[in-house]
């Protein structure tokens, strides 16, 4: 089997959902992994598969909104590994569904914003210094088909999500010339514990997410990790700068 990312040093947030699936598909071709997540439990779970199935990862419990603790996940990757050779900054919350703006009060906006937004832009601000210290690395952000267009029910949400676009692409034009790619993945609806929490797992609510795509399906995790992996290869060697969409023809419509 092809293992495009042999001997990488991978730094994933978000233990559960994509997150785990992304390590799952990193650690088959060769990387090795710091798994990090609010609920320390949720990372070791992805770690301990992650061992278990001859890999190499470490857990480690890190809330993406405190800049001191962002510091620490990447110096301890740094410590276990050597060095950064990618970063996948993928923790994130969907937030209250179905409401509208004038509904929503401020502690949603900041619990969003601050996990979705600033959380990305702390992740990215630590992983470039030492990506800098190196010449190289490739960064990948989970932003979402709410990054591209809007949708109805979750608005705080989709801002958030633009915001990890605009990030996203700047920061490439700014790093490009120091060897330091970095992308956006943007999943349509997956078949992950977020999506079913927020909307709902009765038939008939999975039935119309699955009509948004032209495969009448929602998309399973690993495929969004495959293409999280890919981004984060040499195979990806001339891609930055791309917010890049995984929803099954969404956007396409």
């Amino acid at each position: 089997m092809s293992r495009p990312l042999e001997g990488k040093s991978i730094l994933i947030t978000g233990g559960s959902g994509i997150g785990r699936a992304t390590a799952y598909v990193c650690a088959e071709q060769g990387a090795r992994l710091l798994v990090a997540d609010i609920h320390l439990a949720s990372a070791e779970e992805t770690a301990a598969h992650v061992q278990a199935q001859g890999g190499e990862a470490v857990a480690m419990q890190v809330d993406v909104r405190d800049a001191a603790q962002v510091e620490a996940m990447v110096a301890q990757a740094v410590a276990t590994y050597g060095r950064l050779d990618g970063a996948f900054n993928n923790a994130g919350v969907l937030g209250p569904v179905g409401k509208h703006l004038a509904d929503n009060d401020e502690d949603e906006w900041h619990q969003i914003i601050d996990i979705n937004l600033k959380g990305v832009w702390l992740c990215m601000k630590m992983e470039i210094r030492q990506m800098l210290t190196q010449g190289s690395g490739s960064i990948v952000n989970t932003a979402s088909v709410a990054g591209l267009v809007g949708t109805r029910p979750t608005g705080i949400y989709v801002a958030s999500k633009h915001g990890v676009v605009g990030l996203t692409r700047s920061a490439a034009l700014q790093y490009g010339g120091n060897g330091i790619r970095i992308n956006a993945v943007c999943p349509g609806f997956v078949d992950t514990p977020m999506v079913e929490n927020g909307f709902g797992g009765a038939p008939e609510i999975q039935a119309r997410l699955a009509t948004l795509s032209v495969f009448s399906r929602i998309a399973r995790p690993a495929e969004i990790g495959d293409s999280v992996a890919w981004l984060l290869s040499d195979s990806a060697s001339f891609v930055t700068g791309v917010p890049f969409p995984v929803d099954g023809g969404w956007t396409a419509q």
